[in-house]
């Protein structure tokens, strides 16, 4: 069942959708496939955890391996055959051999990367719902709004609730593309691929000094317009702006090249990934003039948030996948209001309880073979969240 209002106004429309309360049993069915999503989401966050404290440890290790082993160079503009296959440290300007060119709109740049990003004005839909139950049914309304917006993808309005009056075209005229150099050193040293990625903060390109290349292209401000007015926009115009990234020469309009600090292995004339003994890969880049101390200050503490994060991502699935698998007991008494809010209190805390007691077994067995002191402690520590459940529970019992 559908029912539908306007409110006059073809960008805005709300529609309303009932079905029947489900029963006992169909709940019950749906929370059976909710438990095996459970099931999986909980032992998928076994893996995650083990798994990165096996790789935080390693990349620990690794670090500290290069940081005893690098050489910094005294010289980036003559290439010594003694630090042959050894891990160097240097900084200094890049450079390129050819500027990147967009022939179509007469651009060029003396740069590592440059990247047209394309956008087209189209209609984007938003949803917002809600669900409340009347009459014995579970009605769901949601309110349809429409807005016109720059956007670098193709919006389908195929997929719209109501795509008459907001029809987007179905690709663009123009396309996105990132241009990049195929040769990049830093003096006399060629940069390998793994290190030309990490060259990526992108800064916009000024056409304050460009002109319009084509008699149907507007420049405004920064970006050119394939519009007749860009003041007033219409679905299907198009705008193009550039960015770019590694200035490798001096620019006039931009300044300086950019410099960066590079930690790879020497090979000939070229800086490659260096393979530790630990397992991992050192190939490190970061903008400016950085010393050897500063670089993996600065990897080791990337180290440390992503070990956190993961930490994070592996307790919340699972707390979620605990959550789903013992929904089933929220099922079977939902029908009784009051019971149904403490079991729902109760099986919350149990999920935060044997969360955290077991991704804290599962981090100190990550641990036991690199550091085991380290991992019987935090054994115990697993077994404080159950003990302190346990602790508020026997008084309750009591009274």
């Amino acid at each position: 069942f559908q029912q539908f209002s306007d409110p006059g106004s073809r960008k805005e429309h709300v529609k309303v959708t009932s079905e029947p309360k489900p029963g006992f049993l169909e709940r019950l069915s749906e929370t059976s496939g909710g438990m095996l999503i459970g099931l999986v989401t909980f032992l998928l966050a076994f893996y995650v955890l083990f798994t990165n404290e096996g790789r935080a440890l390693r990349t620990a290790k690794s670090l500290d391996e290069g940081l005893s082993l690098v050489v910094p160079l005294d010289s980036i503009h003559s290439i010594s055959q003694q630090n042959e296959g050894r891990l160097v440290h240097l900084a200094g300007a890049l450079s390129t051999s050819k500027p990147l060119f967009d022939p179509s709109y007469g651009l060029s740049i003396q740069a590592v990367k440059l990247k047209r990003n394309v956008e087209m004005y189209q209609w984007v839909e938003y949803e917002d719902s809600k669900e409340y139950e009347e009459d014995g049914e579970i009605k769901k309304e949601t309110k349809y709004s429409y807005n016109t917006e720059w956007k670098s993808e193709v919006v389908n309005s195929r997929n719209f609730d109501r795509e008459i009056g907001h029809k987007n075209p179905s690709a663009m005229a123009v396309e996105s593309f990132t241009a990049v150099s195929p040769n990049v050193q830093v003096g006399s040293f060629v940069l390998s691929k793994g290190l030309v990625d990490k060259i990526d903060n992108f800064k916009q390109l000024s056409l304050s000094h460009l002109e319009d290349p084509h008699a149907d292209v507007t420049r405004r401000e920064d970006y050119f317009y394939h519009s007749d007015n860009p003041r007033r926009p219409e679905v299907g115009d198009l705008r193009v702006s550039f960015f770019y990234a590694g200035l490798s020469g001096d620019d006039p309009h931009l300044g300086s090249a950019d410099r960066v600090t590079v930690i790879a292995r020497q090979r000939g004339d070229q800086l490659v990934p260096y393979h530790t003994k630990s397992g991992d890969v050192l190939e490190i880049l970061y903008p400016g003039d950085l010393s050897v101390e500063e670089v993996f200050q600065k990897e080791q503490e990337s180290n440390t948030m992503k070990t956190w994060a993961l930490r994070a991502a592996g307790w919340l699935s699972m707390f979620v996948g605990i959550s789903l698998m013992t929904r089933i007991f929220y099922t079977l008494v939902d029908w009784f209001p009051v019971v149904r809010d403490l079991v729902s209190v109760g099986l919350k805390v149990f999920a935060v309880c044997v969360a955290s007691s077991l991704s804290l077994l599962t981090i100190s067995v990550g641990w036991l073979f690199y550091r085991p002191l380290w991992a019987l402690l935090l054994m115990l520590l697993s077994a404080v969240p159950i003990l302190v459940a346990r602790s508020r529970v026997l008084p309750k019992k009591q009274q």
